[in-house]
């Protein structure tokens, strides 16, 4: 019987956080232009006027950043658990996919390891291969991601 076609068992989709959204980052840079605008008119008021490109330079900087963070954001992690393999497609930014696979997952473990600070990496490891996941997650959604893997393949285990 192939399981090809079957319902996977764990099906997520794992995204970094943005908390300011394109809409949000506009106000914010125009905010910030226009409170340097008045910054920079009474530096030219006081003779200081060569300090002007400087503000349209931090101006560029900011809008640069943001831009590189939003660009950052549009990379995922898709995590599939099937009766036949645990699959892990990396999404980067370019669009580029780099596809792991764990088969057969029944030998798969799921590693919750602590560091420093309070900080934790969540690995999947079988047979000598090991993969980090979930990266640019928090340590609390890291966990919350661990203990779903594991009672998935509790689930898949006992069937």
């Amino acid at each position: 019987m192939a399981h090809a076609q079957s319902e996977p068992i764990f099906d997520a989709v794992l995204t970094p956080h943005r908390s300011l959204s394109p809409r949000g980052v506009r106000y914010l840079l125009f905010g910030m232009a226009g409170m340097l605008t008045l910054v920079g008119a009474f530096f030219a008021v006081q003779g200081a006027w060569p300090v002007l490109p400087f503000f349209g330079c931090e101006i560029l900087l900011f809008w640069w950043a943001f831009r590189t963070n939003a660009r950052d954001g549009r990379r995922f992690e898709h995590l599939r658990l099937t009766p036949d393999a645990m699959t892990v497609a990396r999404v980067r930014p370019s669009g580029q996919t780099q596809e792991h696979k764990f088969a057969p997952p029944h030998w798969l473990a799921v590693e919750l390891t602590p560091r420093p600070g309070g900080d934790n990496e969540l690995r999947l490891a079988s047979h000598g291969h090991s993969l980090k996941v979930g990266g640019f997650l928090t340590p609390e959604e890291r966990d919350d991601l661990a203990n779903a893997l594991r009672d998935a393949l509790r689930k898949l285990r006992s069937a």
